[in-house]
């Protein structure tokens, strides 16, 4: 017994030694500057392709710099540049029965350019207040048909994003094939038995710059075993004026997530102490379809990332409570458990996550490696299903409890340290198979 007690008191001093430490090089201060210039108004809501995700991109690399990581293996830089092609429409335009329709109210989604007028074979559909829009637009978007869909306004609100998303650009990573077939015309009105139609749609394609920001610290001991840690940086850029103000700041999506990125590599540099490789990744356009994970996925054998640690949104208090933060996936691997076994004997606790029904798992940068077998799990403490500042103007500095995203940032270096240390090795997550 006496033993027994000897143990848990010298536990107890290294844990608070660890706990000094982490207080220490995790300033609440810095934690504060990263934030603010990441979600300020002069990086114009990180859109990808825009001037302010450059902006972002080069304080992230200035960050990276000043804490002293490395570029990549073989990299010369920072920046991880990769290939995309976008297509954007530059031309639609559509009468019905003479009548031009409004340029808002077109949206086109086509694999090329092409004209119609009425004697063309297309099939005009009308879908109607009391119809599912979503399951409706989907069915015809895949039948391979030239198709004129009537959008009743019921859906105006849902239509519009769709418009947004469509006429940003169709975003793949390989030239779309010159006889893609697909032609939808959607219009959003009241248009009863249309006789007459012409349509015009031109497009062009381009190569827009686009890049992760990812350094490194080459372990000791481990070099050829990974440790990941991820945030995304990208945001939703411009959008429509909500009471004056129109720049989506995503000071929670994801600055938030990518300042404890960014601290966390100062903290682990400071340290110096790694014995596997650590990774800090800065991903671009996970909010047009994880692009830049994707692309990162690929660089790496996935059988030498021991984990990964993505971090999204921890900008505010989770429904836990104070001190608390919860882990996507937690049943599929014992990643979470071995992070709250180097939380004992302090205030915070991880929990799994209480939205199973959001598929929060596959819905960040996580998910490319996940599918491949990696303990890839995403720390996040937004209370999802009823956060109303989500993708809006509103979530900016403001809105954030830096206390909180704080202590998150000090508990994740604290729970992944024996991870770090090559002591422990989460189970891996049975791949994905392709469907």
């Amino acid at each position: 017994m006496k033993k027994y007690s000897i143990a848990l008191a010298f536990m107890a001093v290294s844990l608070g030694g660890f706990a000094q430490d982490v207080n220490k090089l995790i300033n609440e201060k810095d934690v504060e500057r990263l934030i603010k210039t990441l979600s300020a108004d002069d990086m114009q809501g990180r859109g990808t392709f825009t001037p302010g995700i450059d902006k972002a991109a080069t304080f992230i690399e200035g960050e990276f710099k000043q804490a002293g990581l490395q570029p990549l293996t073989g990299a010369t830089g920072f920046r991880q540049n990769f290939k995309v092609y976008r297509t954007v429409p530059v031309e639609t335009l559509v009468k019905l029965d003479g009548q031009a329709v409004p340029a808002e109210n077109v949206t086109i989604a086509a694999g090329k350019a092409f004209t119609w007028n009425t004697n063309e074979d297309v099939q005009i559909i009308k879908i109607s207040a009391d119809q599912n829009f979503q399951t409706e637009y989907r069915k015809y978007m895949r039948s391979g048909k030239k198709t004129l869909i009537i959008v009743d306004p019921k859906f105006k609100a849902f239509y519009t994003r769709l418009h947004n998303y469509i006429n940003s650009g169709v975003i793949t990573t390989e030239p779309q094939p010159t006889d893609n077939p697909q032609q939808v015309v959607m219009v959003l009105g009241s248009y009863e038995g249309v006789k007459t139609f012409e349509v015009s749609f031109k497009d062009k394609t381009e190569n827009p710059p686009i890049f992760n920001v990812a350094g490194m610290i080459p372990g000791k001991s481990k070099k050829d075993e990974y440790v990941v840690f991820s945030g995304h940086y990208d945001h939703l850029g411009i959008q429509p004026a909500m009471q004056g103000d129109s720049i989506a700041n995503g000071a929670d999506d994801d600055a938030s997530g990518t300042t404890a990125m960014i601290s966390l590599a100062k903290y682990y540099k400071k340290l110096n102490n790694n014995e596997r490789t650590l990774i800090f990744v800065a991903f671009t356009a996970e909010e047009i379809g994880g692009y830049g994970a994707r692309y990162f996925s690929k660089q790496l054998p996935p059988e030498k990332v021991v984990a990964m640690f993505n971090i999204e949104m921890i900008g505010k208090e989770s429904k836990f409570g104070k001190n608390t933060a919860f882990i996507t996936g937690y049943e599929r691997s014992d990643f979470g458990k071995i992070l709250q076994s180097n939380l004992q004997g302090t205030a915070f606790t991880f929990h799994p996550d209480p939205y199973p029904e959001q598929n929060l798992f596959y819905r960040s940068d996580n998910a490319t490696l996940a599918r491949l077998g990696v303990p890839a799990h995403t720390i996040s403490t937004d209370q999802i299903d009823t956060d109303k500042l989500y993708h809006s103007v509103k979530d900016e500095y403001s809105s954030l409890d830096v206390a909180n995203i704080t202590a998150t940032i000090r508990a994740i270096a604290l729970s992944s340290r024996s991870i770090v240390a090559g002591k422990d090795t989460p189970a891996r997550i049975p791949k994905l198979e392709e469907r």
